[in-house]
């Protein structure tokens, strides 16, 4: 049963959409990498302390922790949005685009910060209806998969019941929302392999022992991890994102060092898949008289939705703007640290439409550096994420 006004939610956040927008403007000119979000940070505490709320702030780096207290005790929801910026420079023509040169909120998180700021003015203002804590976590490094990490550590879920988060998706248009059942998004792990050699003369390789080519080799054998070692019913991804090798053209290198990342929906493909790796790449790399040194760094699971938890998100978000604006989410193998939470107490992860209504407009994906987001789902989302803590909170109570 809803416990709360959707109409006047949704109508309260059109009224702050104005000033969310510029606060999102205002972090999108100038944005911070991962465990650098000083700035943001202060933005972030500045805005939470004119609501009246105590804040706990450099908690897993640059986090920022709040808790809003109802009038009647209950239990305690969080809710948590992410602040970092990507290496990237911007090519768009926004009139308030980056002012850091190689640095760009490409994935939205300025506008995460201001929508959960938004939530928490929401909520600020029906204290009375509240039945329990909404905790707010404003969280550092998600783009490096280690701020959820961070925040953990330092005690973030003490107490809390259940985790709600959100994400822009600029491929889904605004005004509606996606959500799934089970896994929705992939487990991340990082991937870092040296092959040694012995350098050389280019023109006399026999004296040598190339690493380039038994690196090659490497590269294309790890395919067989996933084709011939894991069922083809778990979907699962090896990528190598960086290879580097020498550094003249008539000289064979001592050494190559490899980067990449492991991606899949199974936690068991993940517990093993490791082992494979490591054999694979030794193996290969002793068939070109090369050693291989592998480390294989665990870094997010799996971002598996609790059942429960996401079934009532989904009727406070019919509730608010219709089961019509709500869709099924496609799964998908990029990962969030969000995951972490989720690892740990029940909870869910939402979609947020941020791409254009009209069906014909192109829109640029995460990460690209002509990223846009429509603003208009800044004051949706601040009152989703509003709405269900507080339809949480009274169904808990």
């Amino acid at each position: 049963m809803v416990n709360v006004s959707s109409n006047s939610l949704l109508s309260d956040g059109l009224h702050l959409a104005d000033r969310l927008i510029e606060l999102r403007r205002d972090l999108h000119c100038y944005p911070e990498l991962s465990f650098e979000e000083q700035r943001t940070s202060s933005i972030v505490a500045s805005y939470l302390q004119s609501l009246g709320l105590s804040v706990r702030t450099n908690v897993g780096g640059y986090g920022v922790v709040a808790d809003l207290h109802g009038e009647t005790s209950g239990p305690v929801i969080a809710l948590r949005a992410d602040m970092d910026a990507l290496s990237i420079e911007e090519e768009t023509d926004l009139i308030f685009k980056s002012r850091v040169p190689g640095r760009m909120h490409a994935c939205g998180h300025d506008a995460h910060t201001a929508i959960l700021l938004g939530a928490a003015e929401l909520l600020c203002n029906r204290r009375e209806q509240l039945r329990g804590t909404v905790r707010l976590l404003f969280q550092s490094a998600e783009e490096i998969n280690a701020g959820a990490k961070a925040m953990v550590e330092e005690g973030v879920l003490h107490g809390v019941k259940e985790i709600y988060g959100l994400h822009n998706l600029p491929t889904l248009s605004a005004g509606k929302l996606a959500t799934r059942f089970g896994p929705m998004m992939g487990s991340v792990d990082r991937l870092e392999i040296v092959i040694e050699g012995k350098g050389g003369h280019g023109a006399i390789p026999d004296q040598a022992i190339d690493p380039i080519v038994a690196a090659s080799a490497v590269v294309l054998g790890l395919q067989t991890a996933v084709s011939r070692e894991i069922s083809p019913f778990e979907p699962a991804v090896v990528t190598i994102g960086s290879f580097q090798g020498g550094e003249m053209n008539n000289v064979i290198p001592q050494r190559v060092r490899l980067t990449g990342t492991v991606r899949t929906f199974s936690p068991e493909v993940q517990r093993t898949i490791a082992d494979k790796i490591e054999r694979l790449v030794r193996l290969i790399a002793e068939g070109y008289r090369c050693t291989a040194n592998v480390a294989y760094i665990a870094q997010v699971p799996v971002l598996m939705n609790d059942e429960q938890c996401l079934q009532a998100a989904n009727q406070s978000i019919a509730s608010l703007i219709g089961s019509d604006n709500l869709v099924e989410a496609a799964p998908t193998l990029a990962g969030e640290d969000f995951s972490v939470y989720l690892e740990r107490i029940p909870g869910s992860f939402i979609w947020l439409g941020s791409g254009p209504k009209e069906r014909s407009a192109a829109a640029y994906g995460l990460h690209h550096p002509k990223f846009e987001i429509d603003e208009s789902c800044i004051p949706l989302g601040a009152s989703v994420l509003a709405s269900i803590a507080m339809d949480r909170l009274s169904s808990l109570y």
